[in-house]
């Protein structure tokens, strides 16, 4: 029967893999030759990568690849994504180079607005805590010139406090609705600072306040937190070419294609099974860039999703139209990244993945994100619409079933060559394989 641990936090690496070994692993010394095989051989890199969080055992590798001739705003990009997944790369990257010859992609920031929020509960009078605010509102933001200083220097800051009456949900619920502009940082300790010296400021604010009974003196702080809902933080990525345009190599008509891609856009945006996974085609793309640049791929996943069900029904982020003979493919999404503090300052290949993209700004960032993600919606839909998903997912995903199955190098080259002309499954590799080896 396993006990529980204590004191594991404080253990040498080498103790806590003896503990999960002797616990967990059945003394594999397999597995723990494993965890030791990707430590870095550069003590001090292995030192920095077990510092980014804690009870560190090993490193977690992912591909670092590179998605080339990405023209954005006239500008020219390489951009890196960390991602596992088969034909990702690959499906952006031909993307670019079919919007390439079709003027690029064009994106624009519309906003960068963040968000964050001071809950509690106040039992009393609401036209009073009205009052109260607006008295109280001068001294919260004078409170926090401290924390905004170096933030105000770089253009950003404080932009708004609001008081929101949520007690229609949650008896006596309200809130501070803050608004913040974070410049090239994404922000969040920034935020979270400013948001407790609210709620400090307010507390005692409100023990002071004359008109308040004993009761409303002392509203109930329940958690001061930023908010990875940013709806108002968007950009915009669009491309477009006339129709006659839209086939590469006279493999399928033009205005069959468009009217076809449209539909397949039309259904995600009205059946949420469909929406789900279209979306996700789009987190591939999103999700890869973030990763790279060091950036908080969950939040931003959250966020997007979140956007993706404000009318209260989950629905597609991309949308297309023909007008006038022109087909017209766009999104707008919400995202909260980050060029400077946190692992952008830190992690050695993260500022590799910046310089790669020519060390961008916070919007800049937005802008190359957002791109990643529309073309990677526009690869799959294309191949969706055309061939089927799996006639290209299936060839990249090729190399995982022969390193599955432990082949040789000279197994690889004859059935990466046999199945340039056939249906790449698995059951279908396996038996190639196995006639190879007979």
């Amino acid at each position: 029967m396993i006990k529980p641990v204590t004191g594991f936090s404080k253990l040498s690496k080498e103790e806590k893999i003896a503990w999960l070994s002797k616990t967990y692993l059945k003394d594999s010394p397999l597995s723990e030759d494993i965890l030791r095989q990707y430590w870095n051989a550069d003590t001090r890199l292995q030192q920095l990568h077990e510092e980014f969080t804690e009870n560190t055992l090993s490193n977690f590798y992912l591909p670092f690849g590179i998605a080339p001739n990405f023209e954005i705003n006239g500008k020219l990009y390489a951009i890196p994504m960390a991602i596992e997944e088969s034909s990702v790369i690959a499906a952006a990257s031909k993307a670019a180079k079919f919007w390439g010859t079709r003027g690029g992609f064009k994106v624009q920031v519309l906003n960068t607005t963040k968000v964050g929020q001071v809950h509690f509960l106040f039992k009393g009078d609401t036209a009073k805590l009205q009052t109260f605010f607006r008295q109280v509102k001068p001294m919260l933001l004078e409170g926090v010139a401290g924390i905004t200083r170096n933030m105000e220097k770089r253009g950003g800051g404080v932009l708004d406090i609001e008081l929101r009456d949520k007690t229609s949900l949650v008896p006596h619920y309200h809130q501070l609705h803050c608004k913040f502009e974070t410049k090239d940082s994404m922000g969040a300790n920034f935020i979270n600072s400013c948001l407790e010296r609210f709620a400090e400021i307010f507390k005692s604010a409100a023990e002071g306040f004359e008109d308040f009974n004993e009761e409303e003196k002392h509203p109930e702080v329940i958690m001061s937190i930023l908010s990875n809902f940013v709806p108002e933080c968007l950009v915009r990525a669009e491309v477009s070419c006339p129709v006659e345009d839209l086939d590469e190599d006279n493999s399928y008509d033009p205005n069959s294609f468009a009217e076809k891609f449209i539909t397949a856009v039309r259904i995600a945006e009205v059946e949420p099974y469909r929406a789900v996974t279209h979306n996700k085609g789009i987190m591939n793309g999103i999700d890869a860039v973030v990763l790279a640049t060091g950036n908080d791929f969950r939040a931003v996943e959250a966020g997007i999703h979140a956007y993706a069900s404000r009318d209260g029904q989950y629905k597609s982020l991309t949308h297309a139209s023909v007008k006038d003979g022109i087909f017209k493919f766009w999104m707008e999404i919400p995202l909260a990244v980050g060029t400077v503090g946190g692992l952008t300052n830190l992690h050695p290949l993260v500022k590799v993945a910046l310089e790669i993209l020519q060390k961008p700004t916070a919007p800049q960032l937005m802008e190359i994100i957002a791109v990643a993600g529309l073309a990677q919606n526009f690869a799959a839909l294309r191949s969706l619409v055309t061939t089927g998903i799996q006639q290209g997912h299936m060839k990249m995903h090729l190399m995982n079933i022969l390193n599955q199955q432990n082949a040789t190098a000279g197994e690889k080259e004859e059935l990466i060559n046999y199945f340039k002309h056939h249906t790449v499954t698995h059951s279908g590799v396996v038996e190639q394989l196995e006639k190879l080896r007979q």
